[in-house]
Order: C-alpha cells, then sequence, then structure tokens
C-alpha cells in the first residue's frame, strides 16, 4: 500500500504505518516521544494506546518529511496530538515555538482497517482531495474533498 501527496507551491509530508500488534509501542514512544506525548499515551485506556501511538507516529513522520530533515529533527522536539479521536494538530515546536504555526496536519481517512495516515502540509487555506486508485488502472476515483 502506498500513498503519495502532491501540492503546488508548499511543502507536504505524508506518512502510512500498519498498525502492528508486535511492537512495544510505549517502550518506543518513551526513547522517541515528548514528554506530553508520552504522558498523553499513558493516560489513554490500555486498549487505545497502540493506535494512539501509530496516530502519533505518523503524524510525526508526516512533519519531518514535510521539513525535509527526517530523523536528523528529533522527534521528541514537537508535540502533536495523539488520542483517538482528537483532530490531528502540531501542538507545540521547540526551540522555535512559532514553527507549529506554519503548518497543518491532517489525519487521512478512509484508510483501510488496520492502518493510520496522516498529512502534514505548510501553511493553511488549502483543500484535500483524496483519490483512490482503482482496480482497473485506466482512471483514478475521488473519494472527498
Amino acid at each position: 500500500m502506498a500513498l503519495y501527496a502532491i501540492t503546488c507551491d508548499r511543502e507536504v509530508g505524508i506518512d502510512l504505518e500498519w498498525v502492528r500488534s508486535n511492537l512495544e509501542v510505549e517502550q518506543i514512544a518513551e526513547r522517541f516521544f515528548s514528554c506530553q506525548e508520552i504522558a498523553t499515551l499513558r493516560a489513554l485506556p490500555a486498549a487505545l494506546r497502540r493506535y494512539a501511538f501509530f496516530l502519533c507516529w505518523t503524524r510525526k513522520e508526516a512533519y519531518i518529511k514535510a521539513r525535509g530533515e527526517g530523523l536528523s529533527l528529533p522527534l521528541d522536539q514537537f508535540d502533536v496530538s495523539l488520542a483517538p479521536g482528537e483532530p490531528a494538530a502540531l501542538l507545540r515546536t521547540r526551540p522555535d515555538s512559532n514553527e507549529a504555526l506554519r503548518w497543518s496536519l491532517r489525519e487521512l481517512i478512509p484508510v483501510p482497517p488496520g492502518y493510520a495516515a496522516a498529512l502534514a502540509v505548510e501553511g493553511g487555506g488549502w483543500s484535500l482531495a483524496l483519490w483512490k486508485w482503482p482496480e482497473s488502472p485506466s482512471r483514478l476515483c475521488r473519494l472527498s474533498e
């Protein structure tokens, strides 16, 4: 499975992850997430933590891809929302707190069950169109706007 993001005149990053059951998500979060994200993850009911971890991870990955810095940008230097049902957001950036205002995050749905996906776009005032590659690759199907 793959996702592509295309924009004009702005930076964009996208990430898709399979919500794997064989990862120690709380240990990985403690190593890479910010203190605020770890606290939020721990406060969630145990049944929601794995999915919340992947929501957080895809949002972080989308943002660092959009910035073009990859993992050279430490994942604990910015906070994203992660609670299921909560809108995707870049909450805080360090050391430049104004950096968070330059970006928009969005959870991408629909994705197949068992996946999480996020999109990071520089700036605001943009619209999103999702397209699905059908069984017949002769045309694309628009999913939503």
